[in-house]
């Protein structure tokens, strides 16, 4: 009998030696960067050309100009899909020849301005980078944290309240506490589905949608009550957190670009630095891959399970203390546009990778702040963006299909059985 014990932690050491990488493989060639875009870069394309079809079918103008003609329809078809994703992306990275004018003419005011589209591009991407890595370290890990809008919501009032409620402080004190603060608030809220999926194996997806619905019912409480400003008129709102809170930010108004973008870049960084260059790292990715091997490994698969949700609840927190801290400076019931949901979709993106997860959020966050302007330009209904973001995440939840369309030859490295979860 005192011989089992050690026959598992054979069959446990033998089954993590499996799972690592031959030495071989190590040895050899890598597969170059450009190669593991391609099949994100072909979803990305024809997301957009599936979105052109959807603007010319929606475009009633083009209806009118195929009644004169086929040739003048066709102009007309080809008229409308420039003229939106011209808007888009003027909107999204600004205007060329703004940009050079006001290099040209030196006037620094300007110069700000014309860049500013660029810049709040930045400004929509950084809660995307924040919640996206939210889901990742989910996804690694074996688990899938659907609650991240309401630990999002947590977390921006934890740092909300520590911004307005603590006074008298520096700002290199202040602002690390209420980034702490929020980061604390989200872990809590990651923490408590975490628990109940390592003691008693209730599902984390059921857990944290229910959770959800009690951080939004929590947070109207606290903006209509507790932390309801006194001049508000009624209003949910709180207090304006103090200056010394705020993240700064790098020009004067109307630029918005703040600190939290470097932040989230860090963050992105620290977090692929503890998944694969970490034992502890490694011990999540294990327990999220094939459980039973780490458990046989001697891994704690419990305080694994309620880490990994902790640190993804965490995330999700910074990305609501980043949006009062950096950009709103209060908290209102709007703080969240469905940050949380589109975190989902930047992990699938994103491969659960870190720097998947910058990109496809940069994505996101120049297609949402150029909608806008595209709806403005040209009449085009916004969800066309929101459509084509789907159109995407189809194509990249199925390379098999871009392969075929694209007709590229599937290599069998490329091919990976994923044991358990949903991460790499």
């Amino acid at each position: 009998m005192s011989e089992e014990p050690s026959k598992k932690q054979d069959l446990g050491k033998a089954a993590l030696e499996e799972m690592k990488p031959p030495k071989e493989k190590k040895a050899g060639k890598r597969r170059p960067f450009g190669r593991a875009l391609v099949i994100p870069l072909l979803a990305v394309f024809s997301g957009l050309v599936l979105g052109a079809i959807l603007i010319v079918l929606t475009d009633m103008d083009v209806y009118a100009a195929f009644g004169q003609s086929f040739g003048a329809g066709i102009k007309a078809a080809f008229d409308s899909v420039v003229v939106a994703y011209g808007a888009l992306l003027r909107s999204a990275f600004g205007d060329p020849a703004r940009i050079v004018a006001a290099l040209q003419g030196g006037d620094a005011l300007e110069i700000r301005r014309a860049f500013n589209p660029f810049l709040e591009s930045l400004v929509v991407s950084t809660p995307y980078i924040f919640a996206g890595l939210a889901v990742a370290v989910g996804f690694r890990s074996g688990l899938f944290n659907i609650g991240v809008e309401g630990q999002l919501f947590i977390g921006a009032a934890a740092a909300t309240f520590v911004g307005y409620a603590v006074k008298g402080l520096p700002a290199i004190i202040h602002l690390p506490l209420a980034l702490l603060a929020g980061a604390a608030g989200g872990a809590l809220w990651g923490f408590i589905p975490g628990l109940l999926k390592a003691k008693t194996g209730a599902h984390e997806v059921i857990n944290t949608i229910m959770l959800n619905w009690i951080a939004f019912r929590l947070t109207d409480w606290l903006l209509a009550g507790p932390m309801q400003r006194p001049t508000s008129g009624g209003m949910p709102i709180t207090p304006e957190v103090e200056a010394s809170a705020m993240l700064p930010q790098f020009f004067g108004a109307p630029i918005r670009f703040h600190l939290g973008f470097f932040i989230a870049l860090l963050v992105a960084w620290l977090m692929w630095f503890l998944l694969f260059k970490t034992t502890w790292g490694f011990n999540l990715r294990t327990v999220g891959a094939n459980p039973n091997a780490a458990k046989y490994g001697g891994m704690d698969i419990v305080r694994s399970t309620v880490i990994a949700m902790s640190l993804s609840g965490a995330l999700a927190g910074l990305a609501g203390a980043n949006q009062v801290l950096g950009v709103t400076h209060s908290m209102a019931m709007g703080l969240s546009s469905g940050y949380g949901y589109d975190s989902i979709a930047l992990a699938l993106l994103g491969n659960s990778s870190p720097l998947g997860v910058v990109l496809a959020s940069l994505l996101f966050g120049f297609l949402r702040n150029g909608a806008t302007q595209m709806m403005v330009a040209t009449k085009i209904p916004i969800d066309i963006i929101s459509i084509i973001q789907a159109f995407i995440i189809v194509f990249i939840a199925a390379p098999a299909l871009i392969r075929a369309i694209f007709r590229i030859k599937a290599e069998k490295a490329d091919e990976t059985v994923f044991v358990r979860g949903w991460g790499g």
